[in-house]
């Protein structure tokens, strides 16, 4: 939960379809029964329950977590806004509400500085959505976003819901039909956990060349890509290379690479943006298009990466 960024998300994903279509399965078995009311929508959760409540449901459905607390103020406004736009939202995501005054523990693990704060858990990967009262349409967009990253490259479209359900019923995630590309995307999470970097490469490769848009293809190419480059590095030569050359499209590339895997991602984007200003010509080119392939490790939608295109875009310009 703290950021750092691998190939959990690629592997997530494909676990996180695997687990909604048993339970889909289950649901079958059982007679088909488990949509949920509009009421279980929105569940408090705390430490005990986290993983149950929040990791493991995840995997069926995006969990929007909302730490609050009693006495804060801009919370009591926001509160009431997203737990309407759950129901409203009708089953695209789960809301989770925290509060933080009994979940200490919570809190220091998603890193939360001041309340209200909003994040996301998709397939037990977290994402930083947005700290304080946001307007609804802000809070709208975001969701948007989150709803359709969670069905694009997870495979979550949510659960069913049925007004006329008994509240606590066993939730079901609705069914998603299977990709085209699902085999290749599988051999491609087998190579990985194999240790197979080339082999991983090239199962995502034959995905995009089919398919040049597919998103979970091209998270899992340039994490994939980025892990082969770095796997044969001598870490302690390249940061000494990194701080002797400063203005070393090659060194600080290299380096930059290493902080990506390490999970320091503003460093690794901070050390790029500030080369780009520091080179021109070729090597700028070539640090920009590192940067931006770096951009798709993340992913385009996380905080970090669209707050860095704001940075590129005024180094360069």
């Amino acid at each position: 939960m703290s950021g750092v960024v691998d190939l959990a998300a690629v592997k997530a994903a494909q676990e996180a379809k695997a687990k909604a279509e048993q339970t889909r399965a289950e649901a079958a078995r059982q007679g088909g029964a488990g949509a949920v009311s509009p009421a279980d929508l929105v569940i408090d959760v705390d430490e005990a329950g986290f993983e149950r409540d929040v990791l493991q449901r995840s995997a069926e459905v995006p969990v929007v977590i909302d730490f609050w607390a009693e006495w804060c103020q801009p919370c009591k406004q926001l509160s009431p806004v997203l737990e309407r736009l759950a129901v409203e939202y009708d089953g695209r995501f789960l809301l989770a509400k925290i509060d933080v005054d009994a979940n200490q523990m919570l809190m220091q693990q998603f890193g939360v500085q001041g309340i209200p704060a909003v994040f996301a858990v998709v397939a037990g990967q977290a994402l930083p959505l947005f700290q304080g009262a946001a307007g609804e349409q802000q809070i709208r967009q975001t969701l948007d976003q989150l709803v359709q990253v969670a069905e694009q490259r997870f495979g979550l479209t949510g659960l069913t819901v049925d007004p006329d359900a008994e509240p606590g019923g066993a939730p079901v995630a609705t069914a998603a039909p299977e990709g085209p590309y699902d085999a290749l995307l599988n051999a491609a999470a087998q190579a990985l956990d194999a240790g197979d970097l080339g082999g991983a490469v090239q199962a995502y490769k034959n995905v995009l060349a089919d398919d040049p848009a597919h998103p979970e293809a091209k998270l899992g190419l340039a994490q994939a890509e980025l892990l082969q480059r770095v796997q044969d590095f001598d870490p302690q030569k390249v940061r000494r290379e990194a701080a002797e050359k400063p203005a070393d499209a090659d060194a600080q590339i290299a380096a930059a690479d290493l902080d990506l895997v390490g999970g320091h991602v503003e460093d690794a984007f901070g050390r790029l943006i500030e080369t780009v200003r520091r080179t021109a010509g070729d090597d700028r080119d070539t640090v920009r298009r590192r940067l931006l392939e770096l951009f798709e490790v993340v992913g385009p939608e996380d905080p970090r990466v669209i707050a860095a295109r704001r940075a590129l875009a005024r180094a360069l310009f």
